[in-house]
C-alpha cells in the first residue's frame, strides 16, 4: 500500500496537543514538517489494513473537526491494534458525544452499544481492527471515562460499556514529572500485580522517559500501566526499540526524525509480573488527527 500520497504536512498554525488534547509548547516550528497522523497512516499500511479504515478516520475528522481526535497505535503480542479517543470536558454540555461519532462512522462500522447521553463522561474511546474496518463485526464496546471526585491529583475512572453490561476497567492518575516524582514512585510501587522488592523500579519508571511533562499511572483489573506524556522524537525511538516494534515502524520514525522533531509524543506500557520477572503485556504510542 502506497501511503506517500496520504502524508500530511503541518503549518505554523497547527496546534500542539498531547493525548489529553492539552496544549504544549512545540519544540520547534511545525511548518512543512509531518503531522502525527502520518504515524497512523504508516501503521495502517504496515498492517495492510482495509481501505475502509482510512474512510473511518476521515469520517470522524469531517464530523468533529481536525485536531480533535487522539489515536493510539497499540503493539500486543506481535500484533498492531488501534484505539481512537474523543474528549469533551464540558461533560453533560458536550458536543462530541458517542452518538455523534457512531453516526459518523455508521456507513463503515455498525455499533451494537448504546450509551446514555445523560451520563457525565468527558471522554470515550473505541477500538479499531481489520474486522471492524471490513464490516465483519460490530463495534461491541465503548470505553467510557468519568471523573474521580475527591482525588488529590488529576484522576479518572474508565468503564467498558457493552450491549449487556458495564464493567470497571481502570483507575488512572496524572502527575507532573518535574515536581511530583515522589508521588509517582509511591503510586507505581502501590501495586497488587508487581512486587517491587523483586522487580527493579527502573524497569517500569524508565529513566530514559522520565524527562517528560506528565506521568500517568493506571491500575487495571489484571495489570498496571504507565504513560509518559511529552517525550521527544529521540525518546520515542528509544521506546519503539525497547518495546520491539516492527523494524518498519522504527525505520519510518528514524528516517523522518527531522520531520517529527516539532512534536512531543505520548507512550504507554501495560505490565505485570510472572515468575519474579516483569512482563510487558502491551505498549502504545499516541498522536492527534
Amino acid at each position: 500500500m502506497d501511503i506517500n500520497r496520504r502524508f500530511e504536512y503541518a503549518t505554523a498554525d497547527d496546534p500542539s496537543l498531547n493525548y489529553c488534547l492539552w496544549d504544549y509548547p512545540a519544540p520547534s516550528c511545525p511548518a512543512d514538517k509531518f503531522r502525527s497522523i502520518n504515524l497512523l497512516w504508516q501503521s495502517f499500511a504496515l498492517a495492510d489494513l482495509n481501505e475502509r479504515a482510512f474512510a473511518i478516520v476521515e469520517a470522524v475528522r469531517d464530523e468533529i473537526g481536525p485536531f480533535s481526535t487522539v489515536f493510539g497505535v497499540k503493539w500486543t503480542g506481535g500484533r498492531l491494534g488501534w484505539e481512537f479517543y474523543f474528549y469533551d470536558y464540558r461533560r453533560l454540555g458536550r458536543e462530541v458525544s458517542v452518538e455523534r461519532v457512531v453516526a459518523a462512522i455508521a456507513p463503515w462500522a455498525r455499533c451494537a452499544v448504546t450509551v446514555a447521553g445523560t451520563l457525565p463522561y468527558f471522554m470515550f474511546s473505541i477500538d479499531l481492527d481489520d474486522a471492524l474496518a471490513r464490516g465483519e463485526r460490530a463495534l461491541d464496546v465503548v470505553h467510557l471515562y468519568v471523573g474521580n471526585p475527591g482525588s488529590a491529583v488529576s484522576s479518572g475512572i474508565a468503564y467498558g460499556v457493552r450491549p449487556a453490561s458495564t464493567t470497571l476497567e481502570n483507575f488512572y492518575f496524572f502527575f507532573d514529572a518535574a515536581t511530583e516524582m515522589a508521588q509517582v514512585v509511591d503510586k507505581v510501587e502501590c501495586s497488587a500485580h508487581v512486587d517491587f522488592s523483586r522487580v527493579p523500579l527502573a524497569q517500569v519508571l524508565l529513566p530514559a522517559l522520565t524527562r517528560c511533562r506528565t506521568i500517568c499511572v493506571a491500575n487495571k483489573q489484571s495489570h498496571d500501566c504507565i504513560y509518559f506524556s511529552g517525550v521527544d522524537v529521540d525518546q520515542l525511538l528509544y521506546f519503539l526499540r525497547l518495546m520491539d516494534y516492527p523494524p518498519q515502524t522504527i525505520d519510518f520514525v528514524s528516517t523522518h526524525r527531522a520531520r517529527l522533531d516539532h512534536l512531543l509524543f505520548d507512550v504507554g506500557i501495560d505490565y505485570t509480573m510472572q515468575d519474579d520477572a516483569l512482563v510487558l503485556r502491551k505498549s502504545g504510542y499516541y498522536g492527534v488527527f
